[in-house]
């Protein structure tokens, strides 16, 4: 560690001040398929769960109505936040297995929501991405299980 002692070991949430809630939960509830931890119809905060945590702490996605004020003092605003490339948040990206891939698209598809792939060979990912109804762009990320990493095959070439 370090003389800090202490070392962040996970996303314990993400937390996104939305412009229009309601289709912002039925976005990730429906499409990307969280599961919500409380009432989404109580019309200001809604928690959804994205997959075991660290140590206990469930990693959420929480969504807050722009003007709601949070914990740690976070204020609200009665302005709804900018998005898209104005906004400081540039995107989410959430893990599935590669093999899900392809349901991931077949499913946009039968949806007839946009997206578009990106592969990225310097560490083996393919992301999947989309918008959601807020205009954040979201991807949904996996690792190719036959990647082979580029540095481990020339030091293997200069040990032979």
């Amino acid at each position: 560690m370090s003389e800090r002692n202490f070392q962040a070991r996970a996303i314990g949430e993400i937390a996104i001040r939305c412009i229009d809630l309601d289709a912002m939960v039925a976005f990730y509830r429906d499409v990307i398929g969280l599961e919500p931890l409380n009432d989404p119809e109580n019309g200001r905060i809604v928690f959804l769960r994205i997959a075991e945590g660290f140590a206990g702490h469930t990693a959420i996605l929480a969504l807050f109505n722009h003007d709601v004020e949070g914990a740690g003092q976070t204020r609200g605003s009665a302005k709804p936040p900018k998005t898209g490339p104005a906004s400081s948040l540039h995107h989410l990206a959430f893990s599935l297995p590669w093999e899900e891939q392809d349901a991931v698209m077949a499913w946009y598809e039968k949806l007839g929501r946009d997206y578009n792939v990106e592969y990225f060979d310097w560490v083996g990912w393919r992301g999947v991405f989309t918008f959601d109804p807020d205009g954040n762009t979201v991807e949904l990320v996996a690792k190719d299980p036959d990647w082979a990493d580029p540095s481990d095959q020339s030091s293997e070439k200069s040990d032979q």
